[in-house]
Parts: C-alpha cells; sequence; structure tokens
C-alpha cells in the first residue's frame, strides 16, 4: 500500500524547494556516480505520467570506457561538421521566445568570456556537450520516431522527473539537445534499434560548486505573464 504523504508546510517546503534548486549545470567534478544510485533515479522517473500508460522513454545510460569512447566518436564527427545543422526551434522564432534565447546566449558567453562573434571559439565550447561536460554518467534517451507530439509531452515529463530525482538525491543534470545533429554517430555507438530517434543527452554527477557557469541565475517569466484565469472571482 502506497504511503501517504504528510499534507503539511514540511513536504511542501520540501518539493519545491528541489524544483526551484534545480538547474542546467556544465561543470561537474569527476566523483563516480554508482549504478544503483542511478537505477534508484530511474525508477523514480517512471512513475512520470504518460498518455494512455504508453511509457514512450528509452534510455541508454554511459559510464566509464564506454562513454569515453562514446564521447571520442561524438568530437571526431563535431570536428569533421560534415552533418546538417539540427533545426531545434523553426525559422522565425515568436518574439518574446526569441528575446529569451538572446539572453540565455548573452548571459552564457559573457560568463564564459567568449565574444559572440566568436563563432570558433562557441563551436569549441560546443564540444564539451559531447564530453557530458566531465560529468561521470551521460545518458541518451530516445523515442519511436513514429509517435505523435503528444507523447513528446509525455517525454518532457519523464526527463523532468528525472532530474528533480537527481536533485533531491544530491546530483545535478544537464538535459542536452546537441546530441541529435550528431544522430548517425549515435545510433552506430549505442547500436539502436530500428526506428528510435534521438530525443536529447544528459549529463548526470555532482556539480562543481565554485563554477562561473552555475551563477547565471536564468530569470522566468513571472505567472501573469503565461497564465490566463478563467472564471475566478465570480468571471465567466
Amino acid at each position: 500500500m502506497t504511503k501517504a504523504l504528510p499534507k503539511d508546510d514540511a513536504a511542501r517546503g520540501v518539493v519545491d524547494e528541489v524544483i526551484r534548486s534545480r538547474a542546467a549545470v556544465r561543470a561537474f567534478q569527476p566523483t563516480p556516480v554508482p549504478k544503483a544510485l542511478v537505477v534508484e533515479i530511474l525508477e523514480v522517473a517512471r512513475c512520470a505520467p504518460s498518455n494512455s500508460n504508453t511509457q514512450p522513454w528509452s534510455v541508454h545510460v554511459l559510464e566509464g570506457n564506454a562513454k569515453r569512447r562514446f564521447s571520442e566518436a561524438l568530437l571526431r564527427s563535431h570536428e569533421r561538421d560534415d552533418l546538417p545543422a539540427s533545426r531545434h526551434f523553426p525559422d522565425e522564432l515568436p518574439a518574446s521566445c526569441k528575446s529569451r534565447q538572446s539572453d540565455f546566449g548573452a548571459r552564457y558567453y559573457t560568463t564564459l568570456g567568449i565574444d559572440r562573434a566568436d563563432a570558433a571559439a562557441r563551436y569549441t565550447q560546443t564540444g564539451r556537450n559531447y564530453l557530458f561536460f566531465d560529468a561521470p554518467i551521460g545518458l541518451i534517451f530516445t523515442i519511436d520516431e513514429r509517435l505523435m507530439p503528444h507523447s513528446w509531452a509525455d517525454y518532457g515529463m519523464f526527463l523532468q522527473t528525472f532530474m528533480l530525482a537527481a536533485k533531491a538525491r544530491g546530483l545535478d543534470t544537464c538535459p542536452q539537445v546537441s546530441f541529435v545533429r550528431h544522430e548517425p554517430v549515435v545510433r552506430e555507438c549505442l547500436q539502436l534499434p530500428a526506428g528510435q530517434t534521438v530525443v536529447c543527452g544528459m549529463s548526470l554527477g555532482y556539480a562543481q560548486t565554485g563554477a562561473a557557469l552555475h551563477r547565471l541565475a536564468m530569470p522566468r517569466e513571472p505567472v501573469h505573464a503565461f497564465a490566463v484565469f478563467h472564471g475566478f472571482d465570480g468571471g465567466t
């Protein structure tokens, strides 16, 4: 029988703190993460909701020599730079999204001391993704390519649940869409089944707490900027 959670401020405070303290980390300690701990996090993440309980997620977890060989293959592909650029966004981003994307880029590259006009330095920094930012654990998430956007929404909930379960255990994460461009390499290295496509990668480990990138403090829009309430306060 599932144990009921206490309905009090303490439980709410713990959950809220885990959510608010999660952030993308791009500098990790070399401290190993035991397989049992990764399995424990996945045990929690698998409880994420999905449409009609379809559970559309597949996960590849890399560590040690397997992760090293995988990273080396991706770095070679990154250096060749011969794959088509992946389209994470439409050609014309909505203005509100574009302004937030530009703000992120300014904060990110300024913190790294990279001029945004320095394409070579930015490309080198992108390559850090394929080392999983030196995290001891790398993950690749895949989905059946036949599934519809609604299943991708399910996947987002699974990824968020995974990251929160990791954070609750003192671990940090960085979800990384950059792996999508190198799907042919990922497919070959991991021997992905036919029809599986890459959703994203993720770094998992213990953060380097003093790293400058951890002080980006990315802003979030206030609730009134994105939520519309209907029927409250006697409205229709």
